[in-house]
């Protein structure tokens, strides 16, 4: 019922998504502010391209096919406001019909499928020629089902592949479906909230993208930590309802510790200042709570309810590879270089992730533009010809001004200035006459310059710098009390990297911080939290290192299919980072906690981080074998964001499951010993007797496990 509520509340208030106003930043900002108080009355527009399909344009037919355009367009009495003549290119190899649609944004949004079925019936009737229509609603529009198709595909392949792992792990068909039910019914849920939530945070494209994503990787993770645990106490001969006590008591609480990291670890996102940390912060944040919600409710009622019959019905073979009893063989084999070694193999491993992060030094930030959109959208390959044959419809700097009404006359004289000054100038498009606007009570003014450069090249860094630096204070910058900013996409990249630049290193602290103190609080042991930190830090920059190496080089364009452009998406590293050390946790509480359990019934410290990663192997290679087979299904997502965020999650997820778990903190708490609970103490149990490979410590493990009890 509450995931029924939440979808349907959802469904019903709708998403408000974020605006340019709201992902406004810095100087471009300003400029985005200054336009938006014009309250110029501005219309969306669509173009409508003919091109040759191959060789010369034919005139004669792109003629034809312009006026029957025309016409069509003209009787969209509702969708289309006006029809512009015929502008052929200065090259004459393209023909372009621009189209005023009627309404505002949205209900220009809503119309323009219409207009995009119209297009594509002058297409059909002229076959000779390329039909094409291009502008802001055809390109959202395009990206938008290619997102949603994304999103399709990836459920479609998740889903299955999360149940063949859960069979794997668990060998019965209701068990590999409890994890998956609640991973689903978290997804649900968060996505009726975020909708909800949008009105107070608007929302970006990619936030349901990352709710599927994360829910599905925190919510069966969590599920696994409880059904083993409480297979394992029934193995023991508990009864099902104290074995769900004992679980709710020892994986409940790693739970409920990893769940906490994991939303203060995003809640770190909201100090960035941006619109797109704190959409794709609310959705995580969200989606997570109500995994954990879940598995403090239904989850432990589930358990309760069906008793021994979750093992059922079992699947023969994978049954008996999953039960089987007696002590562990593979780990103590894989954790004898660490525990016999410790130096040598905490060293050499350190060595090795050190080496694997270096790329990351050289990492290059850029805001995702169309550049960086997938050529398999037909809209997309139709805005390539667009620029190409019209630079000046491709990327415009926007130099925006408020001076007084009786200053209107010197603003436009000096922007028609700054306009000329850069006709001969390469990194600026040549125009037959500047595209001024002024609004109605004079007080605003706008003049686009078009660059045949794309935003993050170095040519439009440089026209960016010549117009601040240079061009607008020598022209704009002599007219008295005038208050101008350059914006557009360029000035708009520029300056969201610039901000990433300022804010992450509070992010990062904030992170480190709060994760810092959870971990000395759920342990009593500062030693234990700095730890974690120092090996989270190292599996992630481990993992933006790789991200580095395959994004900003070429070798993996045919692997991953995607155009490297040298840079990754600006967003990316910090939101990683933020993932990376609340899903970390997971495994860090998980596996430690097991090792403290052992050292409290008496094992020396070596032998207690042995049995403890030994007896947690199996659930925490199950839950990363998941994490990494999800996270991968997104790299092959077609959106450039999705990928690197898919590479950048699953490097991480292995790293820190198979070289940390098994290498580094292992090496690490031997070396360490007593120290790793400084300043406590671990104090005995006194009720356990000290446990070995062959017996299990877990009869009072309640009364072991909970800090404080």
């Amino acid at each position: 019922m509450f995931v029924a509520v939440c979808f349907a509340a959802g469904g019903w208030a709708g998403t408000r998504t974020a605006t340019d106003s709201d992902l406004a930043i810095g100087e471009a900002g300003r400029a985005t502010t200054i336009v938006a108080d014009g309250n110029f009355d501005e219309h969306v527009r669509e173009n409508v391209l003919i091109t040759a399909r191959s060789g010369r344009l034919d005139q004669a037919e792109a003629q034809a096919a312009a006026a029957d355009a025309a016409r069509r367009m003209g009787a969209l009495e509702e969708e289309v406001l006006e029809v512009g003549k015929p502008v052929p290119s200065l090259k004459g190899d393209a023909l372009l019909v621009p189209v005023t649609m009627a309404g505002d944004e949205e209900q220009a949004g809503e119309n323009v499928q219409k207009v995009l079925d119209t297009t594509a019936a002058v297409q059909r009737d002229h076959p000779e020629v390329r039909v094409e229509q291009v502008g802001g609603r055809s390109i959202g529009k395009g990206i938008n089902d290619q997102v949603s198709k994304d999103l399709s595909k990836a459920e479609f392949i998740s889903l299955p592949v999360t149940l063949i792992i859960m069979l794997i792990a668990f060998g019965a068909i209701i068990a590999a479906g409890v994890p998956v039910l609640l991973a689903m019914s978290a997804v649900g849920a968060a996505f009726g909230l975020s909708a909800l939530a949008s009105h107070l945070v608007p929302a970006v494209e990619s936030v349901n993208s990352v709710i599927l994503l994360m829910g599905m990787a925190v919510g069966v993770d969590y599920s696994l930590f409880y059904l083993k645990r409480e297979r394992e106490e029934r193995q023991n001969g508990a009864s099902h309802t104290r074995a769900v006590e004992i679980a709710a008591a020892t994986s409940g609480h790693s739970v409920v510790v990893s769940g906490g990291a994991v939303i203060v670890s995003m809640a770190g996102l909201y100090l960035a200042n941006d619109a797109v940390f704190a959409s794709l912060a609310t959705g995580s944040v969200i989606v997570v709570a109500v995994a954990v919600l879940g598995s403090l409710t239904v989850l432990p009622a589930l358990l309760a309810k069906l008793g021994k019959r979750v093992d059922r019905p079992r699947v023969p073979v994978l049954w008996r590879l999953t039960n089987r009893t007696g002590p562990p063989r593979v780990w103590p084999k894989l954790l004898r270089p660490a525990l016999r070694y410790p130096l040598v193999t905490f060293l050499l491993s350190v060595l090795a992730l050190g080496a694997l992060a270096l790329p990351a030094l050289d990492m290059k930030l850029k805001s995702s533009d169309a550049a960086d959109l997938p050529r398999s959208i037909p809209v997309v390959q139709a805005y390539d010809r667009l620029a190409a044959a019209y630079p000046s419809e491709g990327t415009t700097h926007v130099i925006a001004v408020r001076a007084q009404p009786s200053q209107a006359g010197d603003v436009r004289a000096e922007l028609t200035e700054l306009s000329n000054r850069t006709q001969d100038d390469p990194l600026f498009a040549k125009v037959t006459a500047p595209v001024i606007k002024v609004s109605n009570d004079q007080r605003i003014t706008t003049l686009q310059l078009p660059t045949p450069h794309a935003p993050g090249t170095e040519d439009a860094e440089r026209s960016l710098t010549e117009l601040r630096g240079t061009l607008v204070p020598a022209t704009i910058g002599t007219v008295r009390g005038a208050e101008y900013a350059v914006g557009g996409d360029i000035a708009g990249s520029a300056d969201y990297s610039q901000n990433l630049a300022d804010r992450m290193p509070i992010v990062i602290g904030f992170v480190l911080l709060l994760t810092f103190l959870i971990m000395a609080v759920t342990f009593r042991s500062l030693v234990v939290a700095a730890t974690a930190m120092l090996l989270n830090s190292l599996s992630a920059a481990a993992a933006f290192g790789t991200l580095a190496l395959v994004f900003q080089h070429t070798w993996a364009e045919g692997i991953l299919d995607f155009h490297s452009n040298g840079s990754l998406v600006a967003w990316i590293p910090l939101f990683l980072f933020a993932v990376l050390f609340g899903l970390s946790m997971d495994y860090h509480v998980f596996v430690v906690s097991r090792v403290r359990e052992a050292v409290r019934g008496g094992m020396p410290t070596r032998e207690a981080v042995a049995h403890g990663i030994s007896r947690s192997a199996g659930v925490v290679t199950s839950a990363a074998l998941l994490m990494v087979s999800v996270f991968a299904i997104f790299a092959t997502l077609s959106m450039t964001e999705m990928k690197q965020m898919g590479v950048g999650l699953a490097v991480a997820v292995f790293i820190d499951a198979m070289v940390i778990r098994v290498l580094v903190l292992p090496s690490a708490m031997a070396l360490l010993g007593k120290a790793n609970w400084w300043p406590g103490r671990i104090i005995r149990d006194k009720e356990s007797s000290r446990p070995s490979f062959d017996d299990h410590p877990t009869e009072h493990l309640p009364a072991v496990v909970m800090p404080g009890r």
